[in-house]
């Protein structure tokens, strides 16, 4: 039997990247779809994976490409992540997000491919309610980058009575580590998320690391996030790709380790993996950043026996490291 092919849209960015590998290494064909807005030619390179530079909001090129190749299903991780600049440029992330996705599930609609794996974020859900937040939480984002992706979530479930277009969700929260083979990991530019700040600083690339509010009500004062390896992020997507093969339902799950850890936790634990002194400057409050965010992914271990490898931190951390240093030297 051929392999199937998957294509991947937003396979050259962070976690895009490592579910590529992940598929490849479970045996699947592999088609990657990238603008290279944020993603990296090299890393798709890397992978040995074909790569179409191309826009979802170009429904021409879909078409072609889903009349080209025989595509069993599409995985999505297409759209911009940054919450502030969401606020700032709300039209780039409702153009993306939600009308290139939308384009996209027209030409899966038009070619009958009807198998489809989301890239959805635990900001869909807003300030928590409660800890750990499970898949029933109320849905009430407080930025547009979330409301997109719950806008997303919204026409897929219209999708799926339309026109059968199974789809697994996937909620997560904060995607962090690297490849443990150190061939791939996370390079954004500008860089917002916490561990590569913290690695940069190590290395001498930034002064310092700015922590922002000391006030919350946690046992350190600063923030607390549920921080989650992009190799069990992709693994995880692998299991609901497969679950949707095997004809099952559409369905929804968040991704967690269902623990937290605290900004001052996690810039101490950095210390003693990278053995380096990392300044760490005090600011004020960013608008929008609740004090804690944890899920549970109870659903997600139970339905697809989801378990993953590198819940602890300081992997996590380890596998960061040994990919700054080498995408740094």
């Amino acid at each position: 039997m051929s392999k199937q092919t998957i294509l991947v849209t937003g396979g050259a960015g962070y976690i895009g990247s490592h579910a590529v590998k992940v598929l490849q290494q479970v045996g699947y064909k592999v088609v990657i779809l990238d603008n290279l807005v944020y993603g990296h030619q090299d890393i798709a390179e890397t992978l040995g994976a074909e790569l179409i530079i191309g826009d979802t909001n170009d429904r021409t090129l879909l078409d072609r490409l889903f009349s080209d190749r025989q595509i069993t299903a599409v995985m999505h991780f297409a759209a911009y992540a940054y919450v502030g600049e969401s606020v700032t440029q709300p039209d780039k992330y409702y153009r993306n997000n939600v009308v290139g996705t939308l384009s996209l599930l027209e030409a899966m609609v038009a070619a009958n491919i009807k198998t489809f794996v989301f890239s959805s974020t635990c900001a869909s859900y807003g300030v928590p309610q409660q800890i750990p937040i499970t898949e029933d939480h109320p849905q009430a984002p407080i930025n547009p980058y979330g409301a997109t992706k719950l806008m997303v979530e919204r026409i897929l479930q219209d999708f799926d009575v339309a026109y059968g277009l199974n789809s697994v969700i996937f909620r997560y929260f904060n995607a962090a580590g690297a490849d443990p083979d150190g061939a791939i990991g996370e390079d954004h530019n500008p860089e917002t998320h916490l561990i590569p700040l913290i690695l940069q600083t190590a290395l001498g690339i930034r002064e310092a690391i700015t922590v922002y509010g000391s006030d919350y009500p946690t046992a350190d004062g600063t923030c607390i996030r549920d921080y989650i390896h992009v190799t069990d992020l992709a693994e995880a997507h692998v299991l609901g790709l497969q679950y949707l093969l095997k004809g099952n339902k559409s369905e929804i799950f968040n991704l967690g380790n269902g623990n937290g850890f605290s900004v001052k936790e996690v810039i101490n634990a950095a210390k003693q993996i990278t053995g380096k002194p990392i300044n760490v400057v005090m600011g004020d409050r960013r608008a929008g950043d609740p004090p804690a965010l944890v899920g549970s992914s109870e659903k997600a271990r139970t339905i697809l026996n989801w378990q993953p490898k590198y819940a602890d931190l300081n992997l996590i951390l380890q596998h960061s490291w040994q990919w700054h240093q080498k995408r740094h030297a």
